[in-house]
């Protein structure tokens, strides 16, 4: 009995002892708890932002106002050159590209109507030159007689009449002229002129370059006279805009309805637009555009700016209201496309709610 007792007291002893914690007092994998005074993401779904975060993610807000917007139809368009204020440089015969003593002009370069840009000396097979050459020599053989006929029959004027003079001297000239004409297109160049002012928008020409006829080898545009080209798959847009815009960044272009066309074209109707003011120059021809057309019918809705337009989870349309000084509650929202810098919300939000419009992509990643 001693010695059970004994081995029972040893195993005891090297059996390491295991504390238990008392309620509230246990170290698990649970978090910390969060700061009281930092962001988060409420269980309601609403954001806490303290007035200091506020400031640092430069949040905005603007108080909402419903009036009657124009409803608005987006187009797919592109920048387009004015026919008027552009136009390209093509040879009308084939030859090697010259540049002149000012040397090639380069891409975005100003130029003035008529000015030289370059030019296309005209290439020729050695058949062709020595077809040109050996009616060059009969021309100017053919001449050479002429004027000696010429100067005997002036020498024997008092007997020959008048007008076999006159012949043989009209004979002479046309003989000259045909040869200078031969002998000129042997040796004369093209000149490739600029057809309108404005600057070189786009540009292919190489010196030595061999070019074909009517190769472009410049496209000249006025960048403060622009258009662009929208397409609308319905044909009773074009006849009820009353006005129309695109943006660029943050800034709203206005554009001047020029017309529509009467062919179809990839089973939509073509909008030809002019657009206004200094923000052609933040265009390029070609450059793909949205395209907002107001027609004259209304709607009842608030205009809030774009950035403020977020997406959830769900990927709905959202916009993050301010509830409380440091509270904001998103709210699910219908819009519709107003003019590109601007939406407008048809449901969802009701005037006077101060809704987010700077800062709102901040507010909408906090968790």
């Amino acid at each position: 009995m001693i010695a059970r007792l004994l081995v029972t007291l040893c195993l005891a002893a090297a059996t390491p002892a295991i504390a238990i914690a008392g309620p509230g007092h246990d170290h698990g994998d649970a978090p910390p708890p969060a700061a009281a005074n930092s962001p988060g993401r409420q269980p309601d779904g609403s954001v806490f932002l303290p007035k200091p975060t506020q400031r640092q993610l430069s949040v905005r807000t603007q108080v909402t106002q419903a009036s009657q917007l124009a409803r608005t139809v987006e187009l797919t368009g592109r920048v387009v050159m004015d026919p008027n204020a552009g136009g390209k440089v093509q040879p009308t015969v084939g030859g090697r590209l010259e540049a002149t003593g000012r040397g090639l002009p380069s891409i975005g370069q100003a130029v003035r109507k008529g000015e030289v840009l370059a030019y296309v000396m005209p290439s020729a097979t050695a058949i062709e030159r020595s077809n040109q050459n050996a009616q060059l020599g009969e021309f100017r053989a053919a001449r050479l007689l002429a004027e000696k006929r010429l100067a005997r029959l002036r020498e024997l004027a008092d007997t020959i009449p008048r007008k076999e003079i006159e012949a043989v001297e009209a004979e002479v000239q046309s003989l000259r002229a045909r040869s200078d004409a031969i002998g000129t297109g042997l040796t004369q160049r093209e000149a490739l002129v600029a057809p309108v002012s404005g600057v070189v928008a786009s540009s292919f020409a190489v010196a030595g370059q061999v070019l074909d006829a009517r190769e472009l080898v410049y496209e000249i545009v006025d960048p403060a006279r622009l258009s662009v080209e929208a397409l609308a798959f319905d044909a009773a847009v074009g006849a009820d805009i009353e006005s129309a815009s695109l943006a660029v960044g943050p800034q709203r272009v206005p554009l001047q309805f020029v017309g529509a066309a009467r062919t179809l074209r990839e089973q939509a109707l073509p909008l030809f637009f002019r657009v206004q003011g200094e923000g052609a120059r933040q265009l390029a021809v070609g450059q793909p555009v949205q395209v907002f057309v107001r027609s004259r019918a209304r709607l009842d809705a608030i205009a809030v700016p774009a950035a403020a337009l977020m997406k959830n989870p769900s990927n709905q349309n959202i916009v993050w209201v301010k509830t409380a000084p440091e509270r904001f509650e998103p709210r699910v929202v219908t819009t519709e496309p107003l003019d590109g810098v601007s939406v407008a919300i048809t449901s969802g939000l009701v005037a006077g709610e101060r809704v987010a419009v700077q800062g709102a992509a901040l507010i909408n990643q906090v968790r």
